[in-house]
């Protein structure tokens, strides 16, 4: 991995990993060369060139992490040109290769305690921009008899299938399925607890997913048997909650949450959608706060939000430096760290995604 001839002029291998021993990585409070982050190093001369491997693309501190680096080089003696690259990682849940035979590496459900917070908006982006990092992202959309992910994604059909499977749907860069690609616009889907344990597990197990850093699974709001159904066929990474500034939904929201801690999933925080004058803010950093979750940010309304949804060009990608576009991309972030720390935490039932075949 590491170029091990010591250069003569005095950097070296042993100097150059030492300095880097006092970079703490922001996220998960260790150094970079504990946590194996320092790779391919390689020394010419008096100038260092090396790698470090993020867990996440999607990682919010790179430039707090290359600033620390290269201060901690800067005490090498003789040291010259210093060149980091950068290289992503993902580790994968062995739980989830040996219940369902996919490689997702991590899986996102976006819930919501009622009907139009904009959950479905916030799954969405919340894919683009994960992929946007360079991540490989999939969208499942679950809420089997309100299914919308489609229109949202400007895609009309799917692919057909292949080897006996159903291939998704593909724009901005991620990989998506819907019970509505599957019925006609104008059928209603009215199906009891067991078709839809049914769909949800064929739409998970029966696609042709390929291998994801992120898995994101758009819930149907409330708590019923759909959100019972992903956590009995699917371990979760986390849920994140999506609510509204008022505390009438906030109490709604706190439904949703409750029944995931009683699910064990880790709670990955709490979205504030809709934020400002119109429907005023603060719910949803108190709903967290009281309940000892992060706060993952607020989404400002915007007209082009909506418009975005209706006309299949979401926010993030029609607006990308908009203030609801840059709070949505800061969510990104903030999820992709928090599932840094909760792998990090439970290293046990995590493998580098190299050693699944």
């Amino acid at each position: 991995m590491f170029k091990r001839k010591e250069n003569e002029g005095g950097v070296t291998e042993t100097a150059v990993m030492a300095a880097l021993a006092n970079v703490i990585e922001p996220e998960l409070h260790r150094d970079l060369v504990s946590l194996n982050m320092i790779r391919n190093l390689k020394i010419e001369g008096s100038d260092v060139t090396f790698t470090i491997m993020l867990t996440t693309p999607a990682c919010p501190l790179k430039g707090k992490m290359e600033a620390d680096s290269r201060a901690a080089l800067a005490g090498v003696p003789g040291i010259g040109q210093i060149s980091i690259n950068w290289d992503a990682n993902v580790p994968a849940d062995r739980r989830i290769k040996d219940q369902l035979g996919q490689s997702f590496r991590n899986t996102i459900a976006v819930s919501s305690g009622k009907g139009g917070v904009g959950k479905s908006t916030v799954a969405v982006n919340l894919a683009i921009a994960l992929a946007q990092t360079g991540a490989s992202v999939g969208l499942l959309d679950a809420d089997i008899l309100g299914p919308n992910v489609p229109m949202m994604m400007g895609v009309e059909q799917m692919p057909p299938p292949r080897n006996r499977k159903m291939v998704p749907a593909e724009n901005f860069g991620v990989k998506f399925i819907s019970m509505a690609f599957l019925v006609k616009p104008d059928q209603p889907l009215i199906w009891r607890g067991p078709m839809l344990h049914s769909a949800i597990s064929q739409l998970l197990s029966d696609v042709e997913w390929g291998e994801l850093d992120y898995l994101i699974i758009d819930l149907p709001p409330g708590t019923s048997d759909a959100q019972l159904t992903l956590a009995q066929v699917l371990p979760l990474s986390g849920t994140i909650v999506v609510t509204q500034p008022m505390q009438v939904a906030a109490s709604d929201a706190l439904r949703g949450l409750k029944m995931f801690e009683k699910l064990d999933v880790p709670i990955l925080g709490v979205v504030e959608n809709m934020s400002g004058e119109f429907f005023g803010t603060g719910a949803g950093e108190k709903l967290a706060s009281d309940y000892d979750t992060d706060y993952l940010g607020s989404v400002p309304m915007d007209a082009n939000v909506r418009l975005g949804g209706d006309n299949g060009k979401p926010i993030v990608v029609a607006y990308p430096d908009s203030a609801a576009a840059a709070a949505l991309q800061d969510v990104a972030q903030k999820v992709a760290a928090r599932i840094s720390v909760l792998t990090l935490n439970k290293s046990t039932n995590f493998i580098p995604i190299e050693m699944i075949g």
